[in-house]
């Protein structure tokens, strides 16, 4: 055994994501049993009582279509959300039942891009996950579709789980689908192979990637699964990519799936949510010192160096810090109002303090809220 997959059978704590296609039918409604063949595997992986695994599983919506008497997903967002309502509680009474089979209880987490993006909620959610894996129980997350907008959406759960496989310090992230890993053309087609090993993503430039699931019940596709895969990476977090039939096989070390190695640093903050969850509701604009103060120096962004604000968002939401050209340099949690901040510009903190009181002696976005974009 290659010491990689070594390192996957060695993984204490596991984030493992299913995708629709692998608990459903294609015309929506759960699938018996492949829920409980997934079950099986999962019970067994935990129990000897050395591996935690949570569960993000996809699936709400598809499996409340039927019930509904909705022929296939629908595109707009209310009526997601409407299968998403029916469907959850249908999906988590389903797991539940499942696991009872090996005396596991469920905890079912419900996250939004807005829970996860804010510093108390992040904390929030760390504490109720790992709160429940030391009580014994399996958390089973998905995204909260049923109060999501589009603007406060992570889009798919395969980005999901690799946002919550940070969150949770994860060891390793399985994400299971349809196909047996990524191949470097049309699985479909003869010819073509699997791609067994990923180290960084020169190994993978040549490989053209799908976009469609087979089943249409889904919202991701093999790009969501790689990008999602390239983000455990970059924290820290091997990635074994397969189906769900060769779970065990994956949860065992074997040589199944794609297995894409940790390319970067693992990390205890919360940037990554910031830089991957989050959706800017508007910009700063900052002038040639304050880009360099932030990118460079690591410094906090004070209203004196910012140049023209846009957009309608509200103290504690994600902003864009662009430069003079438009370029986007980093991401952060702004302090203030977007009201608020076109009588501060361009002005220092102190004089700030003078005129309008010491609330307004502060950053607009501080350093531990920020995050630089890669250009």
């Amino acid at each position: 055994m290659s010491a990689a997959r070594q390192g996957v059978v060695d993984a204490r704590r596991i984030v493992v994501k299913v995708g629709s296609s692998s608990l459903t039918t294609a015309e929506g409604g759960l699938d018996a049993d492949r829920v409980d063949a997934l079950v099986d595997v999962l019970a067994k992986a935990r129990s000897g009582g050395e591996k935690e695994i949570v569960l993000v599983s996809s699936g709400a919506i598809a499996a409340g279509l039927s019930p509904l008497g909705l022929r296939r997903r629908p595109k707009d967002l209310a009526r997601q959300q409407a299968a998403a309502s029916v469907g959850q509680g249908l999906l988590v009474a389903r797991y539940t039942a499942s696991f009872a089979r090996y005396g596991v209880r469920v905890g079912q987490v419900l996250l939004t891009t807005d829970d996860t993006s804010r510093r108390a909620h992040y904390r929030n959610a760390y504490r109720t996950l790992d709160q429940l894996l030391a009580m014994g129980a399996l958390p089973v997350v998905n995204e909260n579709d049923t109060v999501a907008t589009d603007e406060i959406r992570f889009g798919d759960n395969d980005r999901l789980a690799a946002l919550v496989a940070h969150l949770v310090r994860a060891d390793l992230l399985v994400l299971l689908s349809d196909v047996d890993g990524l191949y470097d053309g049309d699985p479909s087609l003869p010819g073509t192979t699997r791609v067994e090993e990923v180290r960084g993503p020169a190994d993978i430039a040549h490989v053209t990637i799908g976009s469609a699931g087979r089943a249409g019940v889904g919202t991701g596709g093999m790009v969501t699964k790689v990008e999602a895969a390239r983000i455990a990476a970059a924290a820290g977090i091997p990635v074994v990519l397969t189906s769900a039939s060769q779970a065990a096989d994956a949860l065992s070390g074997g040589a199944t799936g794609t297995h894409f190695h940790a390319t970067g640093r693992r990390s205890a903050d919360r940037l990554l949510w910031l830089q991957h969850a989050s959706t800017p509701q508007g910009h700063l604009v900052l002038d040639d010192g304050a880009v360099r103060a932030v990118t460079e120096r690591g410094s906090s962004l004070l209203p004196a160096g910012i140049a023209s604000v846009g957009g309608d968002f509200a103290a504690g939401d994600p902003v864009e810090l662009r430069d003079t050209s438009g370029r986007a340099v980093a991401r952060g949690l702004v302090n203030y109002d977007a009201k608020e901040l076109p009588q501060l510009l361009g002005r220092s903190t102190r004089e700030l303090a003078r005129e309008l009181g010491p609330a307004y002696e502060r950053e607009v976005v501080h350093r531990d809220d920020l995050v630089l974009l890669q250009g």
